[in-house]
């Protein structure tokens, strides 16, 4: 063999050595970027999962937001709507009321309280206060009860007030205090919502 066929067998050999190690560097390389390729799908496999966890349970948080303020906005609406309902009712209730006060039967009234009045008071001194509209009624309330009948400086509606000052006690049959203690108590009923 020659020297160039030597050159040339070596220069084959080696040639054939560099391939097969390149080519196992490259099967390296290759295995070793689909590992990390594998790697990486699995991260973003679990990192889409914790992103869909996460932006349900945002949608569910904001969805319950919104549905709170919606009630909130609903109960605030409702409230409003009974409340206007309640001095619609109550202005019929005074309406009610003032026909009331012209009839014999809101003379028998104050006739009556005044009566409880006085027996409540037993032996101590009580004064009757009408409504300034019921001053006319004042004779014939003090002929039919002996009460110390006066008229109120206050309005109040109508009915009765009597004061036993010795014993700091105010009995407060005026339709004022009266209406006003129903609104307060007043509640709408039936079932619905806020119905107790």
């Amino acid at each position: 063999m020659t020297l160039e066929e030597k050159l040339e067998h070596l220069k084959n050999l080696s040639m054939e050595e560099a391939r097969t190690e390149g080519n196992h560097i490259i099967d390296d390389y290759r295995t070793a970027l689909e590992k990390v390729l594998a790697d990486h799908k699995v991260d973003a496999r679990k990192q889409s999962v914790i992103r869909v966890k996460t932006e349900t349970v945002n949608t569910k948080q904001r969805t319950n937001q919104t549905l709170v303020k919606a009630q909130l906005e609903l109960k605030r609406d409702l409230n409003k709507l009974q409340q206007q309902l309640k001095e619609k009712i109550f202005d019929e209730v005074r309406g009610l009321l003032k026909t009331y006060m012209t009839t014999d039967d809101y003379d028998k009234y104050l006739v009556e309280k005044i009566k409880q009045g006085l027996r409540f008071a037993g032996n101590d001194p009580i004064v009757f206060y009408v409504n300034p509209t019921d001053e006319s009624k004042i004779p014939t309330l003090k002929k039919e009860t002996s009460g110390d009948i006066h008229i109120s400086d206050r309005d109040f509606i109508g009915g009765v007030r009597g004061v036993i000052e010795h014993r700091n006690i105010l009995i407060d049959n005026s339709f004022l205090n009266l209406i006003g203690n129903e609104f307060e108590k007043f509640m709408f009923g039936g079932g619905g919502i806020g119905s107790s």
